[in-house]
């Protein structure tokens, strides 16, 4: 397999082996469930009526499958995103209509609410058809020949498409979230069965509940009308062809986030031509040519990754540091590019809040300059998944350079001083963010027993939540948080590996000069970064 068709083809048998799975999964249940209802002398009897009802269920959880495919986070393929193309055709319609915005960052900002309304928008419409079909196929039986009957069917079955929506896109559920430890496929997805199957009961009660207040709005016409004891037959089966459908759907759910969650290795075979000669080269030219935030990037920077902190392939990292240094430094820059962003955005979105103490006590957050840094913020923790594999590949490939890096390249190259500049500055931008003020002191105050005046706290930690609403700004400080602990173990792994030769280079006084990058950094200034780095040196920075 060449190098460039790589990616299309890890996209392509993901998707193809989630459809696989699936409709095995969900034949399988849809099976059961028609045994059961046969057997209470409710399901389907004739062929014609099996293979509608196996023909419908299964169109609408391929229905399902176009939504979660239109909906997931990070996209597999952000060129054919139906909902990026029709926010940025309504943008510009919008434009053109106005006469433009005022303000390149609310445009920034209005584009990104209108494709996440819209492609939520799109989610719920095709939930609702597919639970319209899906419950009419399971539920639909012999006794229900009119059609007036299975529309009344089919309009429950759309009240629990819309719930199941709702609760999909309220809890933010179409993000990917990969695991921290990469298990097979049949163990990772026998780990969150028992939560899948909780929720879809719990999730099938709750529609249950809803379409059972829409049959007091719906017309007689469309009432099946029977006895009291039918009447309750009939409700129990119905909520049995909803269980079946919730439970299909959540597996479903749990099936997508564990293929697309699993890793997969950007590397030839071992042993064949192309691993002997540069087997990091697919790894990197996918890193470098694919789109931002697609799937194909998440998995490659997942590879990256674990090769740099495992031993599991230790061929693929003493690759990275071959004699000439090129393929160590198109590592280290792809790696470097996320962090950097992140920085850059930090900063720009934290100069807005550099205003007084007084002014932040009494600011709310209700005007459009502050709803925009507000969302600076925010956009710049988008990509935190990315951001800490970087930060984790960038400490350990650093540190393993110190005993791996048979020629210096790491030196040579000036990537170490890049990777240590960029990770404090990082760093000062990320507590800054959560309100921790840095400031650069004398040099004999940088010791242990001055060790208090190295992070000063100047009554301003709550400058940014004072401009963000209590739910945006617990969840930016929990990114923060939690970003700020891996950039954090990040540089004690670079400062354990190299802490012999960081200290003679503090006796002699040339730390600075071999570990921090010349000229300005992204956020802060050259003297915090070095006031930093004694901290890290001297395991002091907390």
């Amino acid at each position: 397999m060449s190098s460039s068709s790589l990616p299309d083809e890890v996209v392509k048998n993901r998707w193809l082996g989630f459809l696989i799975w699936q409709s095995i999964a969900s034949a399988v249940i849809h099976l059961s469930s028609s045994l059961l209802l046969h057997r209470l002398g409710r399901g389907p009897s004739s062929a014609a009526a099996i293979l509608f009802s196996f023909l419908a269920f299964h169109l609408s959880l391929l229905l399902l499958s176009l939504a979660l495919f239109l909906l997931s986070t990070p996209h597999p393929d952000p060129s054919a995103s139906l909902p990026d193309l029709a926010a940025a055709t309504l943008r510009a319609s919008l434009k053109s209509l106005v006469g433009g915005f005022s303000r390149p960052s609310f445009t920034a900002d209005f584009a990104h609410r209108a494709r996440r309304s819209l492609a939520s928008g799109v989610f719920l419409l095709v939930c609702g058809v597919a639970g319209f079909l899906s419950v009419v196929a399971v539920c639909g039986n012999a006794e229900v020949v009119d059609g007036e009957s299975l529309v009344g069917v089919g309009l429950r079955g759309l009240v629990f498409g819309l719930v199941y929506g709702l609760h999909y896109v309220y809890r933010r559920r179409w993000i990917l979230k990969f695991p921290i430890i990469q298990r097979p496929l049949f163990y990772s997805f026998k780990i969150g069965l028992s939560q899948s199957l909780k929720r879809a009961l719990k999730l099938s009660v709750q529609a249950y509940v809803s379409s059972v207040i829409l049959i007091f709005f719906l017309p007689d016409q469309l009432k099946n009308k029977s006895m009291i004891g039918k009447f309750i037959v009939q409700q129990l089966r119905f909520y049995i062809g909803i269980l079946t459908v919730s439970i299909c759907w959540e597996l479903s759910h749990h099936l997508l986030q564990d293929v697309h969650t699993r890793r997969c290795i950007f590397a030839p075979p071992q042993g064949s031509a192309a691993a002997e000669t540069n087997p990091s080269e697919i790894l990197l030219e996918t890193l470098e040519q694919s789109s931002p935030r697609s799937l194909v990037q998440y998995l490659a920077y997942l590879d990256l990754c674990i090769v740099t902190e495992s031993n599991a392939e230790p061929w693929r990292r003493a690759a990275f540091f071959e004699e000439t240094g090129e393929t160590y430094q198109r590592t280290i820059n792809v790696c470097l590019r996320p962090i950097e962003q992140l920085a850059s955005g930090l900063a720009e979105g934290l100069e807005g809040f550099s205003i007084n103490r007084s002014d932040l006590l009494s600011k709310q957050l209700n005007s459009p300059v502050d709803i925009q840094l507000d969302s600076r913020l925010h956009e710049a923790l988008n990509d935190f998944q990315i951001c800490s594999w970087c930060a984790r590949a960038l400490g350990a490939l650093t540190a393993r350079s110190h005993s791996e890096d048979r020629y210096g390249v790491a030196q040579l190259t000036g990537c170490n001083k890049a990777v240590v500049s960029t990770l404090l500055s990082c760093l000062l931008a990320v507590e800054a963010c959560v309100g921790k003020k840095t400031s650069a002191q004398l040099a004999h105050m940088l010791g242990p027993a001055n060790i208090r005046w190295a992070t000063v706290n100047t009554g301003k930690r709550d400058a940014v939540p004072a401009l963000t609403s209590k739910k945006r700004g617990a969840a930016l400080h929990a990114k923060a948080y939690a970003m700020a602990d891996v950039l954090k173990t990040s540089m004690y792994q670079v400062v354990s590996a190299f802490q012999t030769d960081m200290q003679a280079n503090a006796k002699a006084s040339v730390l600075e000069k071999n570990w921090i990058a010349e000229g300005k950094p992204i956020y802060g200034t050259r003297e915090i970064l070095i006031q930093k780095l004694h901290l890290f040196l001297d395991y002091h920075a907390v």
